[in-house]
């Protein structure tokens, strides 16, 4: 005699869980909402920079450059490290490197 199929459903989700991960994945957005702190992460994305570097890449000025940088520090997106008088910055969330591959693919590459 045969058995009789087992049906799997799927475990009902977490609310609590699904809602703390929403508001992590709002934060995150509304940190890259931002068209300076996304041009700093662009190029981050292609490896370490100094801030004079990102400075002469991307075009902003000193005090807005500083202060992007620090809510991208803030939000735990990029990290730094000290050479001397640089201060060298990447990116350092996962999550943020996955949203930066998928907009790079639908807005920047031809």
């Amino acid at each position: 005699m045969l058995a009789e199929p087992t049906v799997s459903t799927p475990a009902p989700l977490d609310l609590e869980v699904l809602r703390q991960s929403a508001n992590a994945a709002c934060r995150l957005m509304k940190t890259l909402s931002n068209p300076d702190r996304l041009l700093l992460l662009c190029q981050l994305s292609q490896g370490e920079m100094n801030v004079g570097e990102l400075e002469a890449l991307v075009g902003i000025a000193q005090p807005t450059l500083s202060q992007q940088l620090g809510v991208l520090r803030d939000e735990g997106l990029v990290s730094t490290r000290r050479e001397g008088k640089n201060i060298y910055y990447c990116i350092n969330s996962t999550q943020a490197t996955a949203v930066m591959g998928v907009l790079y693919t639908q807005f920047c590459k031809s």
